[in-house]
């Protein structure tokens, strides 16, 4: 039998936890509204679904017992990461002084969905950390090999999904409120500022990492 009681109150907290993926849906939502950033949670979640799915399968130990998968994983991270980050900060060095943000805003929105979507799905599909956690955190809450355990995996990683949606929302309504009060160019700025910031320093915090 699933410890629903356990698995949780546990999920909840890992889904709290501010990450990349995270971060990058608040940074959405202020700068392109909830719709924009809704459809790169639409594809963070589908990074996930293929990485619980690995686990299901049991691919998953597979993946996790290999240093040299963890390392190519780990790295193509780092670099897209870092790449968000650089270009968030270039993007604050060249926002026009006289913008406001939700002009500033828009011709990014014009490009569509789809670099919102793509930015969100590499980001969770290159992290390590989110196959090491559904590989490790779901076997635990399981009823064993005598309860159908790969059906309970798939039941457990579908209500982590549900539980990453909400948090996912919760963050998405924060950055919409936040880019709805039409802030002003400079303040648009340093929040793309502190943006390429925080995404260089997750960047280095995984490659200093020792994952393998």
């Amino acid at each position: 039998m699933i410890n629903w009681a356990g698995f949780l109150p546990t999920a909840l907290l890992v889904s709290l936890i501010p990450g990349a993926n995270q971060l990058l849906g608040l940074s959405n939502a202020v700068r392109h509204g909830t719709a924009y950033a809704l459809a790169g949670i639409g594809g963070r979640l589908v990074a996930f679904i293929i990485l619980i799915g690995l686990v299901v399968a049991g691919l998953g130990a597979a993946l996790t017992a290999s240093a040299t998968a963890l390392t190519v994983i780990k790295w193509v991270g780092v670099v897209y990461l870092a790449w968000i980050g650089f270009s968030s900060l270039r993007r604050a060095w060249r926002a026009p002084p006289a913008a406001t943000a939700s002009a500033a805003s828009a011709p990014a929105a014009g490009r569509g969905l789809r670099p919102l979507v793509i930015n969100e799905f590499v980001v969770a599909i290159s992290n390590p950390k989110a196959l090491l956690l559904f590989a490790a955190l779901l076997p635990q809450f399981t009823g064993g090999p005598k309860g159908g355990t790969d059906a309970q995996l798939a039941m457990l990683g579908g209500a982590y999904l549900g539980i990453e949606l909400l948090v996912g929302l919760t963050y998405v309504g924060l950055g919409s409120r936040i880019g709805a009060t039409g802030i002003p160019a400079r303040t648009q700025r340093r929040v793309d500022v502190g943006s390429g910031v925080c995404f260089l320093g997750l960047a280095g915090i995984l490659a200093g990492d020792n994952i393998v």
